[in-house]
């Protein structure tokens, strides 16, 4: 089934209806996710939580997730995506439930451990194997690098309005006489509803029948075992790394250092969000030029370096301005590595490769939210982020290093 006029101005060539689908349940999941992602440490802060509480809860949130993504997509190739796709939406309502209606430490770390909750700037969940193995075959192997992007640019898009929204419950709590952590909750009840409007576009999603030429393999990851398994494990070292400055923790840190309203707060990650999305759509005109890999480290590196620097930076407007710096580049590299992952997987193994990438990449980031929150409650001076920009540089020499010369990594028609 193909695009219907109005959204083929929108989506690669290639791309079918299922395209169009997928995109918007992801708009919807990332205008929730912005929410939250700037209002769970000034939420959890309101009801008393230390640095380190803060810490361990994201840590719950993407340790639950990476242990969760892993079942779901090694699981995948033996069951309807459509069908995992919504229980997912359920579980998300559920988890918005629960965090606006619980108050306690011990509740709210088992429900972030369970649930769907996104402290993050991306995409860290259970639906990203389920979407990318769907959003590959909802077009053609040469458009996959401008899908990934236009996805990730309407995401962002829908992210950083989330993001801006963020700032609602000051505002309402003074409308209303309400206390601040009661507005608060509201953003939860938000990201429930969310999950909804979500479940409603998966059920539309056509089921490709299984051929001989796509049929599920006995196992998970036969033919691709190797490859995916030296990406995995550099892309944990990158996550890791990342880890130290996912969103939540980033907005702490903006909070601690230099007094960051939730609505200065809401306005930076609205900005940061914009460029890290508009950068996106580059990605794949330059890996035209110098192949997915090149354009995966040569826009990651000057990125990271930014970040080490807006460490060092003793004022808000300089730390911010090399902040926004780096996310005008830190986001190139994800269609890139996105399309290159489909790309040296065969396609019944998709599902499998984007959860065994992605799930050391949730556990990589999961293990360094505690840390950061650790290292933010001895001192506000900017060491989660020195040690990020560290790790993930770090990350970008081994992976040029290793996958340089892939006999693959092209971008062109001919490559196929």
């Amino acid at each position: 089934m193909r695009q219907a006029p109005a959204t083929r101005r929108l989506l690669p060539p290639s791309a079918t209806a299922d395209a169009g689908r997928l995109i918007a349940a992801r708009m919807v999941r990332a205008f929730a996710d912005g929410i939250v992602s700037v209002l769970l440490p000034a939420h959890l802060t309101a009801l008393g939580f230390s640095a380190l509480e803060i810490g361990a809860i994201v840590t719950g949130t993407l340790i639950g997730s990476a242990v969760l993504t892993l079942g779901v997509g090694l699981l995948a190739h033996g069951h309807s995506p459509r069908r995992l796709l919504l229980a997912a939406c359920a579980l998300m309502a559920a988890t918005g439930i629960c965090f606006a209606s619980a108050s306690g430490f011990a509740p709210l770390l088992v429900v972030a451990i369970v649930g769907t909750l996104n402290p993050t700037a991306g995409d860290v969940s259970v639906f990203l194997p389920l979407e990318q193995s769907l959003l590959a075959g909802a077009a053609e192997p040469w458009d996959h690098p401008d899908l990934y992007a236009r996805t990730n640019v309407a995401a962002a898009a829908a992210a950083s309005l989330g993001a801006l929204a963020s700032a609602f419950p000051e505002p309402l709590a003074r409308a209303t006489g309400a206390p601040l952590s009661d507005a608060m909750r509201a953003g939860f009840v938000i990201y429930a509803l969310a999950a909804l409007v979500a479940a409603a576009l998966y059920a539309r999603l056509r089921s490709a029948p299984a051929t001989p030429e796509t049929a599920s393999p006995r196992r998970p990851l036969e033919r691709s075992r190797r490859v995916v398994l030296r990406l995995a494990a550099l892309f944990s070292l990158d996550s890791f790394g990342g880890g130290f400055v996912v969103q939540s923790l980033l907005a702490l840190w903006l909070f601690q250092r230099f007094q960051f309203s939730l609505a200065d707060a809401a306005a930076f990650f609205f900005v940061a969000m914009i460029l890290a999305g508009l950068s996106q759509l580059l990605s794949p005109r330059l890996a035209t030029r110098i192949g997915l890999v090149r354009t995966m480290v040569y826009t990651h590196v000057p990125a990271n370096a930014f970040l080490i620097v807006a460490a060092l930076m003793p004022t808000a407007p300089l730390a911010v301005t090399f902040l926004l710096l780096r996310n005008a580049l830190s986001s190139m590299d994800v269609p890139a590595r996105q399309a290159f992952v489909m790309r040296v997987v065969p396609a019944e193994e998709r599902a499998a490769a984007a959860s065994v990438t992605n799930v050391p990449r949730s556990l990589g980031s999961g293990l360094a939210p505690l840390l950061s929150g650790a290292l933010l409650a001895r001192s506000s001076f900017g060491w989660p982020l020195l040690v990020a920009g560290a790790l993930k540089i770090s990350y970008d020499l081994l992976l040029l290093m290793a996958f340089r010369h892939h006999e693959r990594d092209r971008t062109d028609a001919t490559a196929w």
